[in-house]
């Protein structure tokens, strides 16, 4: 009997392994972990639906069209509509618009059913599987099955096969993991990771469509069941640590013959309602507790979903609080003159809303993703009818129903102890998920399918029963909530908050407690929703188990940050959208799926502004109001418009800014004397190097002169360059140029500019203002691959390898036959199959510069070479660029030693405060210039 629990087990995980891999392909190639895998699955066995049964076309043809065209093509379409440009937002957004495509995508499928007339596709159709109809049935190892199963399960083998093979022996495939390992790096390598995002959503969902035409046999055309499918299969991507493709495979056929075991040989779980049902999801939080502990943050990093710039700051406080004082007296003027059934419409939002405020406090102040508040509104619900029913006082049971829902946020934090980001997302998730499976099914608990009755809330003069004065409590109590997240975050609580979210380990080590301000919002979320949870019920006059489902607030979540989720002011919002706009669709007698997939839409906006609805209006005013001061100003000289943007400072770099150029500020003029003798006798070994007198022109101490490094006929120039991050400028009108079979060495203070001058000129960092040129071709608007694949190249600070790759593939990642390579450098060729990751510091740079020695570059920038090697190790670096420069290669040299880039420099250009204030022959450094200019002082 095993055999056949195993063999059955193989053919279920063999649909889990397919779509977990096209998941996990998806997320490790572009980071977005794709909630609408299970919808894209959906989509594509409704088209198979139509097509075989609507059209009459052979059932392998149909599968053709909708798994190996349709679905690549959709995967293809979402990517440049949407998934290029949330794999640049912050997390939250990403999960919400993919969440948004999961409500759209059906809904757009069965609305074109609808329209089109087609034969109705519902959780009653039956629809044929690919093989023959009906299922011949086989006997495999004395188990019975058929020919779908047995076209399943031979359709799982070929894919991963095919996977297997296309990821190891294709071009395509290596691109695929070396952005997977260091995306930027890719770029500065020639690999356009665009191009290779758009096969990666393709390849998925491709996947996504063959596991939905496989599984429709079974699951039927029911939407939801493709969720759900969804939630097994992403157990299997985690077990494969969302990266390796084969163990998520292995995974997922793993899982289905849990699933069967379980089911087959554990009758004593029968007892326990839906315990054995909820095996994936078990195993979902298990993996996730266990495998895949967040280490996306570290010390000196920052949070990737950076606050959006506050656009009203310069606005006076009745300008911004006058919208919001307006609409509020519009809401009661129609709460006392509208029809009691839209007034009850309008509470129903507001009870919404006050849930939403939840999410305000965990995720738009403590930025994490929780997925479980309609379990924590469950929760509170259940146990406040059960409490009533049991004959304690209704204020009592009220208390007691938002005392559980925290109690139940607490041991929902302690996961959060452990994982971050997206791992934390799915851990709540799964959690819910378990609470509806398992917990709230028990009958004593949620009254079985009756539930329990709520009276209404009395206050003597009135009571909860009349909508109109329900929508007065719930604006008092949102309006107390909202003064609570307000005095929360300007606490001394909130500011720790707000410093573990940004940067958790330099928080510890400032002394806050990241634990203790994970748990504080996760039970102050937790409660707002529990009270939430509960005048739900009392509103409805009853609560079941069904009525605030773990899916709810998969939806809420995202109707909260489509209007803002950092503002209450956007949970009020998406409240009553989430209550107005169904019943507006229902009486302008519009289908229901159009509601969705306007929802849907929202995600797509979300992808470019990811901040959601308010901050994008307030942004709108205020380049309103900038364009209206800047023609005050050039009419009349006036000031800058109010809530301008302040002058850029230093401090306010964003993350992304080099450590190396975020000082903008010159250093003091006073050096301590030990650290000005040190620097001096460096200064002077380094021009004891330097061939031919010395001269007295060195750096212009005026920050205003313009100089040109390097001469003016030079094969790469930049030309009057500005550039930096964000709002902080680091580069102010740089010119350099490097001629053919020169090297240029680009000296000056850390924070200088040097680094930031060499992503400018990889096209790592785009310009602000002036040029960048090529053989006097404008290559500015040019992305880093194109450049590279152009000949200028970058070998940026630290070690440009590919440190998951080994090194034969490094290699093959820029050169065709690393043969050659290994000719040169035969200390590679004994560690070709090594990660480059284990490999030591300097044979790190050595493979980083091998390449560059077999297909010379024309322009070879080098981002401090020497960091960290050996004085050995160093040589060789300085004789692979020596050698280069005798093979006609431009190179433009960053390096703090000055004894090794003066040994090999032709001409020097000293950069301060992001300027070229003195470039000449080597034979002209001044080592008295040359000790200001490392010092950074005049």
């Amino acid at each position: 009997m095993i055999v056949g629990y195993v063999v059955s087990g193989l053919v279920t995980g063999a649909i889990f392994a397919i779509m977990g891999s096209g998941l996990t392909l998806s997320y490790a190639a572009t980071g977005v972990f794709n909630f609408a895998h299970g919808a894209i699955g959906f989509v594509s066995a409704l088209l198979f639906y139509q097509c075989n049964v609507a059209a009459g076309l052979p059932s392998w043809l149909s599968a053709l069209l909708a798994a190996g065209l349709f679905a690549p093509a959709l995967g293809y379409l979402l990517h440049r509509a949407m998934f290029g440009g949330l794999a640049r937002a912050g997390e939250t957004a990403q999960i919400v618009g993919t969440i948004g495509l999961t409500i759209a995508l059906p809904a757009l499928g069965l609305l074109v059913v609808d329209v089109a007339g087609l034969p109705p596709a519902d959780a009653t159709s039956l629809p044929r599987g690919i093989g023959p109809h009906p299922a011949v049935p086989f006997d495999v190892l004395g188990v019975r099955l058929d020919t779908d199963q047995l076209i399943t399960f031979g359709a799982s083998i070929v894919t991963a096969a095919g996977l297997w093979a296309f990821m190891r022996h294709t071009p395509y495939g290596l691109r695929m993991r070396a952005c997977v390992d260091r995306r930027r790096l890719a770029t500065l390598r020639g690999i356009d990771a665009d191009a290779t995002s758009a096969v990666a959503w393709m390849l998925g969902s491709g996947l996504a469509g063959l596991a939905g035409v496989l599984a429709v046999p079974v699951l039927g055309l029911d939407a939801t069941a493709y969720t759900v499918l969804l939630f097994a299969s992403a157990t299997a991507a985690v077990f494969g640590r969302l990266r390796s493709v084969p163990w998520t495979f292995a995974a997922g056929l793993a899982l289905g013959v849990v699933q069967n075991l379980v089911a087959g040989y554990t009758d004593f779980l029968e007892e326990i309602t839906g315990l054995r049902t909820a095996v994936p999801v078990i195993l979902l939080f298990a993996g996730l507790v266990l495998l895949n502990r967040s280490r996306e943050r570290v010390a000196g990093s920052a949070a990737e979903d950076a606050p959006p710039p506050d656009h009203l700051a310069g606005v006076p406080v009745w300008r911004r609080r006058l919208p919001w004082a307006l609409s509020l007296a519009a809401l009661l003027a129609f709460t006392a003159v509208g029809p009691e059934y839209y007034v009850g419409v309008a509470a129903h939002g507001l009870v919404l809303a006050l849930i939403f405020c939840s999410f305000v406090v965990v995720t738009g102040i403590g930025g994490m993703v929780n997925l479980a508040q309609a379990s924590f509104a469950a929760m509170a619900a259940l146990t406040c009818g059960w409490a009533f029913a049991s004959g304690l006082p209704f204020v009592v049971a009220i208390g007691l129903g938002v005392l559980a829902a925290c109690a139940v946020g607490l041991l929902v934090a302690l996961p959060a102890l452990r994982l971050g980001g997206r791992v934390l997302t799915l851990a709540t998730l799964a959690l819910a998920l378990l609470a509806d499976q398992v917990l709230f099914q028990v009958d004593a608990f949620s009254n079985g399918t009756i539930g329990w009755p709520l009276p209404a809330l009395g206050f003597g003069f009135a009571d909860t029963s009349d909508p109109r004065v329900r929508v007065v409590l719930l604006l008092a109590l949102i309006g107390l909530v909202a003064l609570f997240i307000r005095n929360l975050e300007r606490s001394p609580s909130g500011r720790a908050i707000l410093a573990v979210r940004s940067a958790p380990a330099a928080a510890v080590t400032s002394g806050l407690s990241a634990p203790r301000a994970k748990i504080t919002l996760f039970v102050l979320a937790s409660g707002i929703a529990g009270l939430g949870g509960v005048l739900f019920a009392i509103s409805k006059g009853s609560v079941t188990a069904t009525d605030l489902p773990a899916f709810a607030g998969f939806v809420w979540l995202a109707v909260v940050v489509l209007q803002g989720v950092r503002r209450v002011g956007g949970a009020v919002l998406g409240g009553l959208i989430a209550a107005v706009f169904p019943e507006l669709l229902a009486a302008w007698d519009v289908s229901g799926h159009v509601g969705a997939i306007l929802f849907g839409a929202g995600g797509v906006i979300l992808a470019r502004h990811p901040d959601g609805v308010l901050a994008q209006l307030a942004e709108r005013r205020h380049r309103r109001r900038r364009r209206a001061g800047s023609r005050a100003g050039a009419t009349g000289g006036g000031t800058p418009p109010p809530g301008g943007a302040p002058p850029s400072t230093p401090e306010s770099a964003p993350p992304s800014t080099p450590a190396s150029d975020a000082v903008s500020a010159p250093a003091p003029a006073v050096v301590s004397g030990v650290a000005s003798d040190a620097v001096s006798d460096a200064v002077s070994d380094a021009v004891s190097v330097v061939a031919g007198p010395t001269s007295s022109g060195g750096p212009s101490s005026g920050p205003s002169r313009v100089v040109v490094a390097g001469g003016g006929d030079g094969v790469f120039r930049l030309e009057r360059v500005v550039a930096g991050y964000g709002d902080v400028t680091v580069l102010r009108g740089v010119e350099l140029a490097v001629r053919p079979g020169e090297v240029v060495a680009l000296l000056g203070a850390n924070g200088a500019g040097k680094s930031t001058t060499c992503a400018v000129a990889a096209g790592d960092v785009p310009v602000t203002a002036g040029r960048v040129l090529l053989d006097g071709a404008d290559i500015t608007a040019w992305p880093a691959h194109r450049r590279a694949r152009a000949g200028v190249v970058l070998a940026p600070e630290g070690r440009g390898v590919f440190p998951g790759l080994t090194v034969e593939e490094n290699l093959r990642t820029w050169l065709p036959d690393p043969g050659p390579a290994y000719e040169r450098m035969p200390q590679l060729a004994a560690r070709r199959t090594v990660l480059a990751g284990a490999l030591s510091g300097g044979e790190q740079q050595l493979l980083t510069l091998a390449p560059a020695l077999v297909r010379p570059p024309r322009v070879l920038i080098a981002d401090e070479p020497s960091l960290g090697l050996a004085p050995l190790v160093v040589r060789q670096v300085f004789d692979v660029f020596a050698e280069l420069r005798e093979r006609g290669v431009a190179l433009l040299l960053v390096e703090e030693k000055a004894t090794e880039a003066l040994a090999v420099a032709d001409r020097v250009a000293f950069v301060r405060l992001g300027r070229v204030v003195w470039s000449g022959p080597r034979s002209e450094v001044d080592a008295d210039r040359l000790t200001a200019a490392y010092l950074g002082v005049s």
